[in-house]
């Protein structure tokens, strides 16, 4: 592990200690477990749309930061050495022809039967959220101990291949007047998603109902806050969902892969 990736022993027992907790079958979503810890999407393919998807990355860089490739058929990464990317995600969604077919919490099996997934580990918006509260911002899904809330949206992202599909969104509600310091925050990260796509005014996004995301759960919005979106790591869902890909694994929303890199790694 690079000096890039050093975190302190303290930070990295935590995330070791999260990744335990999840084996042992803790099933929730993962915003606020091993805080200052970076967190990431998971999205695995057969190795011949593997090419597909990291030009699909490498076209649409807001939405799908690349943190690791792992070679075809591993389930090991050098953002964890430790880990079983089979096994330390709560909850992954299992695809086939484009459709979510099963979630599982378990991907010991389908890797056994699918021998040449290529997993790729996206950037996660949680990466950016401890940096928030230590500002004073609330991060609503981590205070209400819910999901994040996630939209598709009517913004195409750049096709790749056979791959195409809508930006996902999150959203995190903010006070109108700590705006500007939730762009200034996040966007020292990024490679993890960084600075927001979009502010207020869902409805040109094509959001009709805040209160109905795609993906999460819905958190309430308080009077004098502004609901402001942030490229989602979720949006290679969407790609798989668009495109009839004809097998995939994901995490499910909100379930991530917790790193044993820290947050500043990242910081810029």
């Amino acid at each position: 592990m690079t000096a890039l990736f050093k975190a302190s022993k303290k930070a990295i027992a935590a995330a070791k200690a999260a990744r335990e907790e999840i084996r042992q079958g803790f099933d929730k979503p993962t915003a606020g477990l091993a805080p200052g810890m970076t967190q990431a999407n998971m999205i695995a393919l057969p190795r011949d749309w593997a090419f597909d998807f990291l030009l699909y990355a490498q076209r649409n860089p807001k939405s799908c930061p690349v943190l690791d490739v792992c070679e075809a058929g591993s389930w090991k990464t050098i953002l964890a050495e430790d880990a079983d990317l089979r096994t330390d995600i709560p909850r992954y969604r299992v695809w086939r022809e484009g459709k979510m077919v099963e979630e599982i919490t378990d991907a010991t099996a389908i890797y056994r039967e699918h021998p040449d997934l290529v997993t790729f580990l996206i950037g996660c918006s949680f990466t950016f959220e401890t940096s928030m509260m230590e500002a004073g911002i609330d991060v609503r899904h981590i205070s209400d101990n819910t999901n994040v809330p996630m939209y598709k949206t009517n913004q195409l992202c750049r096709p790749a291949g056979r791959l195409q599909g809508e930006l996902v969104v999150s959203m995190r509600p903010v006070p109108a007047n700590r705006v500007a310091d939730a762009v200034s925050i996040t966007g020292r990260f990024p490679s993890v998603h960084g600075t927001p796509v979009h502010i207020g005014a869902p409805e040109q996004l094509g959001i009709t109902d805040i209160m109905q995301p795609d993906f999460g759960s819905a958190v309430r919005i308080d009077e004098g806050e502004i609901p402001v979106f942030w490229a989602c790591g979720v949006t290679p869902q969407a790609a798989v969902m668009k495109s009839g890909v004809p097998f995939a694994l994901s995490h499910a929303p909100g379930h991530m892969f917790i790193t044993d890199v820290p947050d500043a790694a990242y910081h810029v």
